[in-house]
């Protein structure tokens, strides 16, 4: 994707870099705001989760009938006396629209509404070279074309840009003394520029929202009503779509008119809706005969009009037999993804885009259109934290594709110096040889904790050594200026059997539950699982801590996806037979919980799935299922007792994990935590911008505490307790405010 120059030397970092300083500020402003605006507007519809099943359900049948639909609609347009091609790929469609405009038209100008598939095939470039001019009417698609870069956002394209900066750019190409200065002088100059191009125009050129099959009927949606000026002011329009964007019938385009305004902008309803079925039948406008109606044939006279409608393959109808890529054709192209992303919205599409594409969604794009190699340079910008998946308005899992995208490009990075015999003996994943040594590092993280356990203190001595960090962040990426998790020489599935197991007699209890021994609790943050199990039994659980692997988050994270399945595979027979006996599965690590109740949907067998699924719960979710069933809230902690630093031990500050959030259960803490007296004040934001091993990579380590300065800036200067339920979320928040933060568990339990 074009964007702002940079030295050709310049790393990822540097990039990253930079584009925060230039651009951070007003992409973080935008997509806040719409974000923010969609929450707003999509609670004010009667049934939200209904119009995205339905919506998703049309794209569903739409794609699985995609051929059918593509000769449904070719007969209707040529009934309304129109053309349709179909080009298999970007040079096709260019061929096909520069031999139309340049030779059998003669065009001298192309005016375009909106369309983010002409910028796909680059259609500008291909009319330029013919000597046809191609001026884009949309306001921020023109500033772009101005400035000679490329969209940052998908609706927004010129979001990066301040009103200085495009006051400063109308300047210089103008050669203005006095420019315009404030929002609604830039926007009335662009509209009398534009304008007069309009008039002079020989061929108008559109996008589509969706097509209808059966009628040929094109929905566009806009918010400037430049597509309707595209339209209706030459004799002459092409639209450009995708086949992805073919619908059976005109009913179907009601839920999508509900969503894509919500979704994109936070707007009830976009400003201008428009259903045509072309050639359209209004006269053909005369914009340079003074003496005559502006429209020539208002007498009632058949408009000469003539419409051509290219179809895009490139790329979409492989990505239609393809199972992991499919869902990104249901895309609607309305930016909730990148909206919803705090990455995204510190960097803009300029970072986390490819050649067209930008935020979640365009992985999947970018992977089915142009290729691995450029899904590559932007995929690890997804984290996986999912809170994209809530915002889409179909519903797509944006994460597992980009998951499956990353070990198509491990998969593809195959090192031949590595040998087969070595790489076999020595390494305990399923991944091939060659994969590069910081994503087999980070993904072998179980591995590592369990002998970083067994040589602790000496082990976390190490690897604070200055020489150690340097040499790993040389190898593996790991930033040095990040602190390492220090490993605890008892694991918590060794304490519980030390202290004797069960506190709770089996024949006494309540409830029997198994508590997770994950990763990070059973080798890192021990006390958070002693802490569970204190408020477990307090509240009359018999709790078992057996050893069991880890839920193969980490590989998975690292789009190691035979590994995660290995893991998920051994997991689920350690945790099954607990099932089987009638036990509750209670986990501390949210992203453990969100292993265990989503992406183990994709690798386990759907029974195995459902049954693991039902059976889990976080910690806090079931404490509190534990009260609102007659446990007793007076055997655990409350304010009274105080919660260590903080004086009063009343107030707390929040922030609930993004996963947790994402399958639900970030409220059940807080909950729990003001019944017992607590008052509670839950972060605004809902990312913290460390997502994992995302914020100890190099590449990343600056766009990491970016994304976490929110945080800071609400919780720097609390006099709360601050509590986070996951532990990449204590690791930053420990980083941005100088000190861990509590797991809500810990507050809650008895003291020991």
């Amino acid at each position: 994707m074009r964007g702002p120059p940079m030295s050709s030397d310049a790393s990822k970092a540097d990039r990253i870099r930079e584009l925060i300083a230039t651009e951070g500020d007003a992409v973080a402003a935008n997509t806040r705001g719409f974000n923010e605006g969609r929450v707003e507007s999509t609670g004010r519809l009667d049934d939200y989760e209904g119009l995205k099943d339905e919506a998703r359900a049309i794209k569903e049948d739409a794609i699985a009938r995609l051929p059918d639909l593509i000769d449904q609609v070719r007969a209707s347009v040529e009934a309304n006396g129109g053309t349709v091609y179909v080009a298999d790929d970007a040079a096709d469609a260019n061929r096909y629209i520069t031999e139309l405009t340049a030779e059998e038209r003669d065009a001298d100008r192309l005016v375009k509404s909106k369309s983010m598939t002409s910028e796909e095939i680059e259609v500008n470039e291909a009319l330029e070279a013919e000597g046809v001019e191609v001026v884009e009417t949309d306001l921020g698609e023109w500033v772009l074309q101005l400035a000679d870069e490329a969209p940052s956002h998908i609706v927004a394209p010129a979001i990066h840009k301040s009103r200085e900066g495009i006051s400063e750019l109308f300047a210089e190409r103008f050669d203005l003394d006095d420019p315009p200065q404030t929002a609604e002088e830039l926007t009335m100059f662009a509209r009398d520029r534009l304008g007069k191009l309009v008039e002079g125009a020989d061929v108008g050129m559109t996008g589509a929202n969706f097509i209808a099959a059966d009628s040929g009927t094109m929905l566009l949606v806009t918010s400037e009503g430049n597509a309707r000026k595209t339209v209706t002011a030459t004799d002459t329009h092409v639209a450009v779509a995708g086949v992805e964007k073919l619908v059976p019938t005109v009913e179907d385009f009601s839920p999508f008119v509900e969503l894509i305004g919500r979704s994109g902008t936070g707007q009830d309803v976009t400003s201008y809706i428009s259903t045509l079925t072309p050639p359209v039948d209004s006269p053909v406008p005369e914009f340079q005969d003074d003496g005559e109606p502006l429209a020539a044939g208002s007498d009632g006279a058949e408009p000469d009009r003539d419409f051509h409608l290219v179809l895009i393959d490139n790329g979409r109808l492989a990505m239609r037999d393809d199972e992991e890529l499919k869902e990104t054709l249901y895309c609607i192209r309305c930016s909730a993804c990148s909206n919803a992303c705090g990455n995204f919205q510190s960097v803009g599409g300029h970072a986390f885009g490819g050649e067209t594409y930008s935020g979640g969604i365009a992985t999947g794009w970018e992977a089915g259109i142009e290729g691995l190699d450029v899904a590559a340079e932007f995929n690890d910008l997804c984290t996986g934290c999912s809170r994209c998946v809530p915002a889409c308005p179909v519903g797509i899992d944006i994460p597992w594709i980009n998951t499956v995208v990353r070990d198509r490009v491990n998969r593809g990075e195959v090192d031949s110096r590595q040998t087969d015999w070595l790489f076999e003996e020595l390494v305990p994943d399923e991944e091939p040889a060659g994969l590069d040594l910081g994503t087999r590092a980070v993904g072998n993280y179980e591995t590592v904790a369990k002998l970083g356990s067994l040589t602790a203190p000496v082990a976390n001595r190490l690897a604070d050594a200055g020489p150690l960090r340097a040499l790993a962040e040389r190898v593996t990426g790991i930033d040095r200026r990040r602190d390492l998790p220090e490993f605890a020489s008892e694991p918590l599935v060794d304490w519980f059997e030390r202290r004797g197991g069960a506190a709770v007699p089996e024949d006494e209890a309540a409830r029997e539950a198994v508590l997770y021994p994950d990763t990070a609790t059973n080798y890192v943050d021990v006390d958070r699982g002693k802490a569970a199990v204190r408020a477990l039994e307090a509240l009359g659980v018999h709790v078992r801590v057996p050893d069991l692997p880890g839920s193969g988050r980490p590989p998975l994270s690292q789009g190691m996806i035979s590994t995660a399945t290995s893991a998920a595979e051994d997991a689920y027979a350690g945790l099954v037979t607990h099932v089987d006996a009638g036990r509750d599965v209670v986990v501390i690590e949210p992203s453990d919980l969100a292993m265990f109740r989503s992406e183990y949907e994709k690798l386990l067998p759907e029974s195995s799935f459902e049954r693991l699924a039902d059976a889990s719960y976080d910690v806090m979710e079931y404490c509190f299922g534990l009260l609102e069933n007659g446990a007793d809230p007076a055997t655990l902690r409350a304010p009274a007792e105080g919660t260590g630093p903080v004086a009063s031990g009343k107030r707390v500050a929040y922030h609930p994990h993004c996963q947790a959030r994402t399958i639900g259960v970030g409220e059940h803490a807080t909950a729990v935590m003001e019944r017992l007296g607590y008052d509670v004040r839950v972060s605004e934001t809902e990312c913290c911008g460390m997502a994992g091993s995302f914020g100890y990579k190099t590449d990343y380590y600056e766009l990491s505490m970016d994304v976490g300065e929110p945080l800071r800036e609400q919780f720097g200067d609390t006099d709360r307790t601050v509590v986070a339920s996951g532990t990449s979320c204590g690791e930053q928040l420990d980083a941005l405010l100088g000190s861990p933060p509590m797991h809500p568990v810990e507050l809650i339990a008895p003291r020991k």
